[in-house]
C-alpha cells in the first residue's frame, strides 16, 4: 500500500477539512495509507519532517509556501509533491493597502515549480499556477452530500433569516454590508434577522443579530435554519482566488445565495436561477428583499442550487479525481 503524507494548516481549518481531510477514508479504501501532519512550527518539527519524507511515495501540501532553503531540502527528500491551493496566496488579502507582493509572488513561483502536480480550486488559480508548472488541474472545493441535507421547507417562521458562515479572517466582508442590513431592518421591522455562524460577531441597530459559535457538529443544522445565504466579496485579486465554499454550504441545505459576482461565485450562482448577483448597496438591498418577500422563490432557487452542487461540487463526485492526482504513477 502506497504511503501518503498530508501536510495541512490544521484539523479545525475549513480549507483543511474540505480540501483533503474529508477524502482520506476514500483514499485509504483505494490503496493509499495516509498520515496527517500539521505544518511544522519549531526546528524540531522541521527536522522530523525532513527525516520522514523519504518514507512516503507522495506528499500533499496545502497552501504552504516553504522558504527557499527548506523548499530545496524538502524537494530533495520528497519523492513526489502535490500542491493544493484554494486561495490567491500569491497576493495579499483584501485588508492590505495593495494586493501585490514581490515576496509572495516569488515564494509562490518557487513552490509551484518544485511540485509534480498542482491542484487548483478554480480556473483563476490554475492560470496563475500554469505560469510555473504545466501539470495543473482544477478540482473545486466540495462538500459531503450525505452530511448536508435539505432544510424542511414545511416549517414556516414569521421571521426570515439571512445567514452567513465563515471565520474571523473573512467576517470583514460581512461587516462592510452593515448599511445594507440596517436598510433591510428598517424596511422589514420585526420580520428579518441576521444569523452569523462564526467565532467573531458584530451588532446592528435596526436588525437583530443571532450569534452562533461555529462548531463542526452543529454547522449543518444551523445552516438549515437560514432562508437566504449571503457571500459578499471585494472585486480584487485576493477575492478572485476564492472557491465559493460558503455558497456550496448554502446550496447543500437548499438555500439560495446572494453574492458578489467575483471569481468562482459567477460559476456557481446563476443570477435569477439559484440566487442573485449584487454589487452596489442598492442591488444588495433589492435582491435580498426579493427573496424575503417570496417564500416560493427561495425554495425553488434553493433546490436548483442543490442540483448544481450535486453535478460537480460534492465529495462523491470529486474523490476519484483527488485520488488520481495523489496516486503515484
Amino acid at each position: 500500500m502506497a504511503k501518503l503524507l498530508v501536510l495541512i494548516q490544521g484539523k479545525g481549518v475549513a480549507a483543511s477539512r474540505y480540501r483533503i481531510l474529508q477524502y482520506i477514508p476514500y483514499l485509504e479504501e483505494h490503496g493509499l495509507r495516509c498520515e496527517v501532519m500539521e505544518f511544522p512550527g519549531t526546528v524540531k518539527e522541521y527536522l522530523r519532517l525532513y527525516r520522514i519524507l523519504p518514507l512516503f511515495e507522495s506528499v500533499f501540501v496545502q497552501r504552504k509556501r516553504f522558504h527557499f532553503p527548506f523548499l530545496m531540502l524538502f524537494r530533495s527528500r520528497a519523492k513526489r509533491v502535490v500542491y493544493d491551493l484554494d486561495d490567491a496566496v500569491m497576493y495579499k488579502n483584501t485588508l492590505a493597502d495593495t494586493p501585490y507582493s514581490k515576496t509572495r509572488q516569488r515564494r509562490f513561483a518557487n513552490m509551484v515549480r518544485q511540485c509534480d502536480v498542482v491542484i487548483a480550486g478554480n480556473s483563476f488559480l490554475k492560470e496563475k499556477a500554469q505560469e510555473y508548472n504545466s501539470s495543473v488541474e482544477v478540482i473545486p472545493s466540495s462538500i459531503p452530500s450525505e452530511k448536508y441535507r435539505l432544510k424542511d421547507y414545511s416549517v414556516r417562521s414569521d421571521v426570515v433569516t439571512i445567514g452567513w458562515i465563515g471565520d474571523h479572517g473573512s467576517i470583514h466582508y460581512l461587516e462592510r454590508m452593515k448599511d445594507v442590513f440596517e436598510t433591510i431592518g428598517r424596511r422589514y421591522p420585526g420580520k428579518v434577522k441576521l444569523k452569523i455562524i462564526c467565532d467573531t460577531f458584530f451588532d446592528l441597530e435596526h436588525l437583530p443579530v443571532e450569534k452562533v459559535q461555529w462548531s463542526e457538529s452543529g454547522e449543518v443544522s444551523h445552516l438549515q435554519d437560514i432562508d437566504i445565504g449571503v457571500m459578499p466579496l471585494i472585486d480584487d485579486p485576493w477575492s478572485w482566488g476564492k472557491c465559493g465554499l460558503k455558497i456550496l454550504q448554502y446550496f447543500g441545505v437548499g438555500v439560495p445565495a446572494v453574492c458578489t459576482p467575483v471569481g468562482v461565485n459567477r460559476d456557481v450562482v446563476t443570477d435569477g436561477i439559484t440566487g442573485y448577483w449584487a454589487i452596489t448597496e442598492q442591488e444588495w438591498v433589492e435582491k435580498i428583499s426579493r427573496l424575503i418577500e417570496d417564500t416560493q422563490a427561495r425554495q425553488t432557487m434553493g433546490i436548483r442550487g442543490r442540483q448544481v452542487l450535486e453535478q460537480g461540487y460534492t465529495r462523491e463526485v470529486n474523490a476519484p479525481r483527488i485520488l488520481a492526482a495523489l496516486q503515484p504513477e
